[in-house]
């Protein structure tokens, strides 16, 4: 692993080569206000891996997904995205995110192409221009979202769930090394998550990337999924294959309450 300090802004540029990990924690602790939220969770993420991240209400998903991009620190036990610390990182595009309830401006002007040829410009630098093969990725994230016919539409005219998908469609341009994703398709129709899941594996499958995804909805990804990581009581409860947790008698994908009712039962 090459690692390149930037003195000025201690930054660190670091390439992955293969096997390493592009996101790793290691024994992270966090309390608020002495009530303890986190309690020594580790969770590790390859190049190439779909990693799904599960647990009910309470369980710590929102705070361990803040630690681990870098939004909080650990009181204790180390963080490291694409090998260096999250504050120190300076590729930010690499990676992709799209928080549970993203900040979306309603009155915005852009339109949903505008917004995700953002997500590509990022990845180019905000000087760059974009090429026919750049805006023909645009094109091809905003369909994999099922927003084609809203492309020219602004995000002031589209539903709140719209809005969602536009800003997942802006972290599939990007092209990023690793995506996270909090709770995406809730709510979403069937053909939509079809078109989701279609569109991750594509992104592991072609272009090598990781994806961290936080969902009580894995029916549409369970065949795809390389570990399931269960958070309960700020632990991880659970870190294994979905095979291995379907032996165990939860189903992610055949009966589709099977895994929010283990998650939120007595263990």
């Amino acid at each position: 692993m090459d690692a390149t300090l930037h003195a000025e802004h201690d930054e660190v540029t670091v390439e992955t080569t293969a096997g390493d990990p592009v996101l790793e924690a290691r024994d992270v602790t966090f309390s608020y206000r002495r009530n303890p939220i986190l309690g020594g969770v580790s969770l590790r993420v390859g190049q190439g891996q779909f990693v799904a991240l599960v647990g009910p209400n309470g369980s710590g998903k929102s705070t361990l997904l803040r630690i681990l991009l870098g939004l909080a620190r650990p009181q204790s036990g180390s963080v490291r995205l694409f090998g260096a610390p999250p504050e120190k990182l300076k590729d930010r595009w690499r990676i992709g995110y799209v928080p549970q309830r993203p900040v979306l401006a309603g009155s915005l002007p852009a339109t949903v192409e505008e917004v995700v040829a953002a997500g590509r410009l990022a990845r180019h630098g905000w000087r760059g221009r974009l090429r026919q093969d750049d805006w023909d990725e645009i094109h091809h994230a905003i369909e994999s979202v099922g927003l084609a016919d809203r492309r020219r539409a602004r995000l002031s005219e589209l539903s709140v769930g719209q809005q969602q998908r536009a800003y997942i469609a802006k972290a599939f341009a990007s092209h990023p090394d690793l995506l996270v994703l909090d709770e995406p398709i809730a709510g979403v129709d069937a053909d939509s998550q079809s078109r989701f899941r279609d569109s991750l594996v594509h992104l592991i499958a072609d272009h090598g990337a990781a994806v961290l995804l936080v969902s009580h909805e894995l029916g549409a990804v369970a065949e795809d999924l390389d570990r399931l990581v269960v958070l309960r009581h700020g632990k991880a409860f659970f870190d294994g294959t979905p095979d291995e947790l379907t032996a165990s008698g939860v189903s992610l994908g055949i009966h589709h309450q099977d895994l929010p009712m283990w998650l939120e039962g007595p263990h």
